[in-house]
């Protein structure tokens, strides 16, 4: 059985990559690939890294799908920015993404020296994170997005997660029904709401884009030195959907008060300089090639991200808690609750919200 090294230095060898092996760091980079930086001394005499991850197919059903995604999106962002510095993920010598070696699937991409943070409260990265996901969204504008795979169906189909839960419901297969009426009740209140983003879509009234469905400020490198955002990472979810998932979801996670699994959920609500901050750099990029639609729906999706994700931790809980890795036996029931106390304040703040979404968008427009 081979070593890791020796593993690793394979697959290299298989991305073309020339010169003297050196070693290897792991990365501590999410929750679910394995990933390296890969150390080479080049035959010209330079040190490179580069970063390769075993990408873990049990819970990517469709890892050639994936890549096929990552490598159209990535190769047309780059097409267009030749001199910047872009991802770009390796290739074979028969121009594949990946490396098939039994049980694992392979990919290298060029290692990016970077700061990044999970939490922040420095306005200025929170703005050049939204900055970052706009400019990711402005790059890929032109892009038909019938070209990508739906590598997870209905993932943002608002009305799919409300059917789920109420059939998750029906069945109580852990007897948890009873204690969970309250949040049943708010969040079957406001389905309708929820629902609105999906209802538009199905019209034809906002219009499938390429979104990267994982918008967290920890997706986005930053230069140590002065907090500039290079490049967003972690693509493994790109493929179709609205531009105010991928704004929802960012305001969903960074501009709360808590933690989306607090148990202080009381606390929950929109920090509404977060929320300005990140609107202000998002729509810097993307306010010329948004429609108005679009642009009047942005506030109004983070409300409905935050009520879908609602309904898909109350089910998971109703259902035993099957999905979401849990800590302790109330832990989805405390996220729920939490992302409940977060959608009400949403709610509450909407008309601030909308002000703040026009107000940029305003000042972009007229630039």
């Amino acid at each position: 059985m081979m070593t890791l090294n020796e593993k690793l230095l394979q697959v290299c060898r298989l991305f073309r990559i020339e010169g003297d092996f050196l070693g290897y760091d792991t990365i501590q980079m999410g929750n679910v690939n394995q990933t390296y930086e890969v150390k080479f001394r080049l035959p010209d005499g330079r040190k490179k890294s580069f970063l390769v991850q075993n990408v873990n197919t049990y819970v990517f059903k469709n890892p050639v799908q994936v890549m096929e995604n990552i490598d159209k999106v990535t190769e047309h962002i780059r097409s267009k920015l030749p001199d910047q510095l872009t991802l770009h993920f390796h290739h074979t010598a028969d121009r594949k993404t990946y490396v098939e070696d039994g049980s694992n699937f392979w990919r290298m991409t060029n290692f990016i020296p970077c700061a990044t943070y999970n939490a922040v409260a420095d306005l200025k990265i929170v703005r050049n994170a939204g900055q970052a996901f706009g400019a990711f969204q402005n790059q890929l504008s032109d892009f038909d997005s019938d070209l990508l795979y739906e590598t997870i169906p209905d993932f943002h189909n608002t009305k799919r997660r409300y059917e789920a839960l109420l059939e998750a419901a029906k069945a109580d297969p852990a007897g948890r029904v009873r204690e969970v009426e309250r949040e049943l009740e708010y969040l079957l209140s406001v389905r309708e709401t929820a629902c609105s983003l999906t209802a538009l879509q199905e019209r034809g009234e906002l219009p499938l884009r390429v979104t990267h469905n994982d918008t967290k400020i920890n997706n986005v490198l930053f230069d140590k030195r002065d907090g500039r955002a290079l490049v967003v990472v972690d693509l493994d979810t790109v493929m179709p959907g609205l531009v105010g998932h991928d704004f929802g979801d960012a305001i969903r996670f960074a501009a709360n008060y808590v933690e989306e699994d607090s148990p202080d959920f009381q606390k929950a609500g929109v920090d509404m300089e977060v929320f300005e901050a990140f609107t202000e750099g998002f729509l810097k990029e993307t306010a010329s090639t948004l429609t108005p639609l679009e642009r009047e729906t942005l506030a109004l999706s983070a409300f409905v991200l935050t009520a879908e994700l609602a309904t898909r931790f109350l089910a998971d809980y109703i259902l035993g808690d099957p999905y979401f890795k849990i800590n302790y036996p109330q832990h989805n029931l405390v996220r729920t609750r939490c992302q409940i106390a977060l959608a009400k304040d949403m709610l509450r703040k909407m008309g601030a919200m909308e002000q703040a979404v026009q107000h940029a968008a305003r000042v972009r427009v007229s630039a």
